[in-house]
């Protein structure tokens, strides 16, 4: 019976620890099985518009950032270091001038900045943990995208691509339906989290 009773309660723990774990969401589920490369972009989140005869372009200084950026500068870019700070941000830093489309390369017409494959897979993991798992996000509360980051799944000539917008605390998708349904803001730490991996990817 004490036998009995050990094999019921060791079938109890695992039975816990196969559910109790909650598993990632499609596709992300099988992105991980299959060992799909993970690249992170830092992005330029904002460029003024080209400038046109009938309107030559002012200033950097006379430059109206939106306002979802203005408060970035206060919220979530404070948690940056300088070197991932988008261009333009920071009081007295000049915006860069919009250059013409087919002389930069552009992650879904967000200018890069640079990018990164991941090798390291505690990092990898993370990733697919932010993205895979609902309760990491809730519905957004504002309807922009000014992306300074962004996140490719790619594997067999598949391309599965996330922008990741801190200033409009959302994300976007490409290529791919997203799990979680209209829950496309940033919940929780989150936002922190996405931080922590650029600084990690970059050296910042």
């Amino acid at each position: 019976m004490q036998t009995f009773t050990k094999y019921v309660g060791l079938g109890m723990v695992l039975l816990f620890g196969a559910t109790g774990c909650s598993s990632l969401a499609q596709p992300f589920d099988q992105l991980k099985a299959n060992k799909a490369n993970v690249i992170v972009y830092r992005l330029q989140n904002f460029e003024p518009p080209a400038p046109t005869a009938a309107t030559p372009q002012a200033g950097a200084g006379a430059i109206a950032l939106p306002p979802q950026i203005q408060q970035l500068i206060t919220g979530a870019a404070a948690l940056l270091p300088p070197n991932l700070i988008p261009p333009g941000l920071l009081p007295g830093s000049a915006v860069p001038a919009a250059p013409a489309a087919q002389t930069v390369a552009r992650f879904h017409t967000f200018r890069i900045l640079g990018y990164m494959q991941l090798s390291d897979v505690a990092m990898t993991d993370e990733v697919y943990d932010i993205f895979g798992k609902e309760k990491n996000f809730e519905a957004p509360k504002t309807q922009c995208m000014y992306a300074e980051f962004g996140f490719s799944f790619q594997q067999q000539g598949q391309q599965n691509d996330i922008l990741t917008s801190l200033s409009c605390s959302q994300v976007q998708t490409f290529n791919f339906a997203w799990p979680h349904n209209a829950k496309t803001g940033l919940a929780g730490d989150t936002a922190k989290r996405i931080i922590a991996i650029a600084q990690k990817s970059f050296g910042g």
